[in-house]
This record gives structure tokens, C-alpha cells and sequence, in this order.
């Protein structure tokens, strides 16, 4: 039987013969999901044997992988924050700008706030991660894919987080009712035109549903700002992850529908990423 050694580097050779970025650590993360450890965890038995057992299901992930299928979904979940999440091509597989947002929107609320909206919510990661770090907030979580949504609750079920956070299908806030501290949201923000040059990981499996929206990208984004003030506490904000290019016309149509500040703010790479718009 070869070794775990060999399988890897065999793996790591393979995907960097078909332009994968990272292939040794691509090749770790299958090894290391396949055999139910974690990654660092397999530099301890590089000579442990591998059985057919493991060996055909790595034959598939490899294939899966090497066709650029994500690998989170390949393996069927991904780490968000201080969160592990079931995921599937059902929603967008979380991004580590969104953690971002999270941070941002953490500072930003008061410690008096309540409760928090999370608009499209795909696996749930913004509201189960604001469950999970804030116990004191009721959060409710929306996404208008029933599918999605679905997923969502599954992840609540499985981090023992469904008692806290409330789901229900609607078009943004469209069968919204009441009002909130904040509403954050990662809406689709993507041309059509910058879907169709990026990785296909993300052309061809991630849900276009999640990634596209009309207006050059801005038409998701007004309409929740257009929407939030009925259902904003004095003092309230929206929080949302928008594209670099976006922030100039949101700050005009945030001035057109009664917010009395906004802050644009960089990701960790400088450029405008994350809106913020308060009520007075």
C-alpha cells in the first residue's frame, strides 16, 4: 500500500501540472479531510499505508479538484471565524472579506444593540458567527433561495445556534417586519462581465443568484439601502460588502434616502470594500 507521503506528494505533483494555485496545500487539505484530521496533523504518519477505502475516495476528490471544483465543496464544509460550515453548492462559499465585514460591524455596534438582520444569508455565516460572538443579540437571517436558506438552518442545527437565530425567506426586506440595531449584508455585487473572467471555481460551480447583480453591479446594494430605514432603530446601520468601484454611487443614493452618515471602508488589501450607512 503506498504511504501517505507518497500519495501526497503524487497529489501536489498532479494538481501543479494542472495550474492549481497552492497544489501542496490543496493536496493536504483533501489528505487531511479524507482521513478525518487536520492538516498539521498529517506530518505525524507520513508513512502511515493507506487502504482502498481511503485511496478511492481520494481518487474522486482529486478528479473533483483537478476539474476546479471547490474545494470546500468537494469536502463539505469550511472554517468562517470561530465557526466550522457545512457547505454546498447551495450558497457561496463564505470568503475571508466577509470575516472582515464581521469585524467592522463588531465595532461599530453599540453595546446596547438588540437585534441584528442579516440579508442573504447563504450558509449563514454572518448570523451565525454574530450569534455565536455577541449571545446577548437576537439575530434574523433572510435569504430569498429556499435552498440556501435551508443550508443556513442546517449549520444553526449543527453549532447548537437555531435557538438564537431566526430564518425566513424574503426578497431582501421585502417580508421584513420590525426594526434593528443593524442589518449587514454580502449581496451580490459582480457585473456579468467580471463573473465571466473569474476562476472557475467560481464561473462554473458557486451560484450566480449569489455573485451577479444588474446596475453595474448595484442594484441589490441600492435596494437594501433604499429598504433599511423602515426598519432601523435611531442611530442604526447598514453594513454591507460591495465592490471596490461601487462606493462614490452609494454615497449619493445613501444622501437621497435619509441616512445621515456613511463610511466607506478598505479590505486588507486597501481598497473600498465594506458601506456603512447610520440613521440619525
Amino acid at each position: 500500500m503506498p504511504t501517505l507521503l507518497e500519495i501526497l506528494k503524487k497529489t501536489a505533483d498532479f494538481f501543479a501540472r494542472k495550474g492549481l494555485e497552492h497544489p501542496r496545500l490543496q493536496a493536504e487539505l483533501l489528505l487531511a479531510a479524507a482521513l478525518g484530521c487536520k492538516r498539521l496533523d498529517l506530518y505525524l504518519q507520513f508513512e502511515r499505508p493507506l487502504e482502498e477505502p481511503i485511496l478511492e475516495q481520494l481518487r474522486d476528490w482529486v478528479r473533483r479538484r483537478a476539474a476546479r471544483e471547490p474545494l470546500q465543496y468537494i469536502i463539505g464544509e469550511t472554517d468562517f471565524r470561530e465557526l466550522t460550515l457545512r457547505c454546498d453548492p447551495r450558497a457561496l462559499i463564505p470568503r475571508p472579506e466577509t470575516e472582515e465585514l464581521l469585524d467592522h460591524v463588531f465595532t461599530a455596534l453599540p453595546a446596547n444593540a438588540t437585534r441584528v438582520l442579516d440579508l442573504g444569508t447563504g450558509t449563514g455565516a454572518i448570523a451565525l458567527s454574530l450569534a455565536y460572538e455577541r449571545p446577548a443579540l437576537a439575530i434574523t437571517a433572510t435569504d430569498r433561495s429556499r435552498d440556501a436558506l435551508a443550508l443556513a438552518e442546517e449549520n444553526a442545527q449543527r453549532l447548537q445556534l437555531a435557538a438564537r437565530v431566526s430564518f425566513a425567506q424574503s426578497d431582501w426586506l421585502d417580508a421584513i417586519e420590525g426594526v434593528f440595531s443593524a442589518i449587514v449584508s454580502n449581496p451580490p455585487y459582480l457585473t456579468a462581465e467580471e463573473l465571466s473572467s473569474a476562476a472557475p471555481e467560481v464561473s462554473e460551480h458557486e451560484p450566480h443568484s449569489a455573485l451577479v447583480a444588474a446596475k453595474e453591479g448595484l442594484a441589490d446594494l441600492q435596494k437594501i439601502l433604499a429598504s433599511a430605514p423602515d426598519h432601523l432603530e435611531p442611530g442604526g446601520f447598514v453594513a454591507m460588502e460591495t465592490g471596490i468601484a461601487h462606493h462614490a454611487a452609494l454615497t449619493a443614493f445613501a444622501g437621497q434616502h435619509g441616512y445621515a452618515r456613511t463610511q466607506s471602508l478598505p479590505d486588507l488589501s486597501g481598497r473600498d470594500r465594506f458601506f456603512f450607512a447610520w440613521m440619525a
